[in-house]
């Protein structure tokens, strides 16, 4: 990770929710979930913020580098209907090691419909994915 990174930094970012991203969509294979109202999806809302989140650390890394959400703490403060513009702002408020933590905002041009704290961890790939494929042999040779 490039010394760049530090607190303070701030990404914007867009996107206009497609009607795939609302509640229903989630678990199509649940009927209660299927039975909901077509708006945004909390946890579509939260992995839009981790993109931003994303966004924004990507110029700071070095070739190799990702990071991985370890922590999220967003409240869900209003319906968006598909169609609409959500923006989300990002701001960098800690570093700690690999460690990055985040305030981070969503607006939907009438309403704030989230905020909160979003924590990632900046990881070498090669090294996490090696690590997945570990476990994952280890769980083919229990089954």
């Amino acid at each position: 990770m490039k010394p760049t990174l530090e607190p303070g930094l701030t990404h914007r970012f867009s996107y206009v929710v497609p009607e795939n991203k609302t509640v229903p969509f989630t678990y199509p294979e649940a009927p209660e979930i299927v039975a909901m109202p077509k708006v945004f999806a909390t946890g579509f809302m939260i992995v839009l913020m981790e993109w931003v989140c994303t966004q924004l650390l990507a110029p700071h890394l070095d070739p190799g580098e990702g990071s991985v959400g370890v922590h999220v703490d967003v409240s869900h403060l209003a319906a968006t209907p598909a169609g609409m513009t959500v923006t989300v702002d990002a701001q960098c408020v800690a570093v700690a090691g690999q460690h990055v933590t985040f305030n981070v905002k969503a607006h939907d041009g009438v309403d704030l419909i989230g905020e909160g704290r979003h924590e990632r961890f900046v990881v070498i790939w090669d090294k996490f994915n090696s690590r997945v494929a570990a476990k994952a042999a280890k769980m083919a040779r229990v089954a």
